[in-house]
C-alpha cells in the first residue's frame, strides 16, 4: 500500500483529500498544526496523525522518518487580506515552510510532491478563460508566494530531479469550509444566512468568481499522484458567476429573506476569474462532477447541521 503524506490534512480542502485518498486505498498521514485544521474533519478516519508545524525545521526529519511515497502539500496561509496585512508571515509559512517539505521530499526520495496553488498566481487576467500559459503578474503577497513555491518545485525538478505537479486551484467551496476569517464567500454566506444575518459584499458584487467543489478538488489530487510527472494545471469548473447571482442563488436554496450589505472593495482583489480546465480534464482524466446547485444545496445542508449541533453543545 502506497504512503502519502498530507500536510494540511485536517483543513477544509485537505480533509477531503484524505478521505479520497483513503477510498482509493493509500495509507495516510496528516502533518497539521491546527491553526485553520479541525481534529473533527479527520477524527473518524483511520490515519497517522502529527500535530506539527510546517515551519519548525523538524519537520523535515519527520518526513524523512515516514519515508512517504507521495506528499500532497495543502498547508497553507491561505488569506490574501492576511498577506496584504502581514507579509512577512505569508512568507514565513508559504514559503519557508513549503520549502521544509520541498527539502524533506527530496532527502525521502518521494515519487511525486503536488502542491497546491491557486488562481492568484495569475493575477487580473488579460484574457478569459485563463489558460496555465497566461501571463503570471499575482496582485497579492499571497500569489507571489504561491508562484514562488511554484519555481522552487521547478528548480527542484532540474537540480534534484524531484517529480511535482502544480494544481492551480480557482475558489474552492463545499462542506467544512470555515466562514471566519478568510473562509470564502461560500462559506461566510451560507454561516450567515443560517444565523439569518445578512452578509456583507465587498463591491458592487459584479466580480465574478470560478467556484469548484471541494469533493471535485480532492479527486484531481489523487489523480495527480499517478499522472505524468512535473505537470502544471488548473482546477476549476470552467464556469463563472457573479458573486451577486452567487447570493440570490444561495438565498433561493436556503429559503432566507436576508439581503445583503454592500462594503467598499477590498485591496488586492480580482475583478474577473475563470480558469480553464480542458488540459487538466485531458492529462488527469478527471471531470468536474459537482454542479454548483448541488454543491451549493450540500454545503448549505452542511453549515445548517453545523450550526444546530453548535447550539446543542452550547
Amino acid at each position: 500500500m502506497k504512503k502519502v503524506i498530507v500536510t494540511g490534512g485536517a483543513g477544509f480542502i485537505g480533509s477531503h483529500i484524505v478521505e479520497e485518498l483513503l477510498r482509493n486505498h493509500y495509507q495516510v498521514t496528516v502533518i497539521d498544526n491546527f491553526s485553520t485544521g479541525h481534529h473533527e474533519n479527520i477524527k473518524h478516519l483511520p490515519i497517522k496523525l502529527y500535530d506539527y508545524d510546517i515551519t519548525n525545521p523538524g519537520i523535515m526529519d519527520l518526513i524523512a522518518s515516514l519515508n512517504p511515497d507521495y506528499i500532497i502539500h495543502q498547508a497553507a496561509q491561505v488569506s490574501v487580506a492576511e498577506s496584504v496585512q502581514n507579509i512577512l508571515f505569508d512568507e514565513h509559512v508559504n514559503v519557508k515552510g513549503s520549502l521544509h517539505i520541498i527539502k524533506a521530499a527530496i532527502k525521502s526520495r518521494v515519487k511525486k510532491v503536488v502542491f497546491a496553488s491557486s488562481a492568484a498566481v495569475y493575477g487580473n487576467p488579460v484574457e478569459l478563460p485563463v489558460s496555465t500559459k497566461h501571463p503570471l503578474k499575482p496582485e497579492s503577497p499571497y500569489g507571489l508566494t504561491k508562484l514562488t513555491v511554484e519555481n522552487y518545485l521547478r528548480m527542484s525538478n532540474s537540480l534534484y530531479n524531484l517529480p511535482y505537479c502544480i494544481l492551480r486551484y480557482s475558489n474552492v467551496y463545499g462542506p467544512r469550509q470555515d466562514a471566519k476569517g478568510e473562509g470564502g464567500v461560500v462559506a461566510i454566506f451560507s454561516n450567515r444566512m443560517s444565523h439569518n444575518i445578512s452578509p456583507f459584499i465587498y463591491g458592487d458584487g459584479e466580480q465574478t468568481r470560478d467556484f469548484v467543489f471541494v469533493k471535485d478538488v480532492a479527486a484531481a489530487n489523487v489523480k495527480a499522484l499517478l499522472a505524468k510527472d512535473n505537470l502544471c494545471v488548473n482546477v476549476s469548473s470552467g464556469t463563472s458567476i457573479s458573486v451577486n447571482e452567487l447570493f440570490q442563488t444561495m438565498k433561493a436554496v436556503a429559503a432566507c429573506e436576508v439581503n445583503p450589505v454592500y462594503e467598499q472593495a477590498r485591496q488586492g482583489d480580482i475583478r474577473h476569474s475563470i480558469l480553464c480546465n480542458q488540459e487538466t480534464k485531458a492529462i488527469l482524466d478527471w471531470e468536474p462532477m459537482v454542479g454548483l446547485a448541488q454543491g451549493l444545496e450540500e454545503t448549505i445542508l452542511y453549515s445548517n447541521r453545523a450550526n444546530k449541533l453548535q447550539k446543542v453543545n452550547g
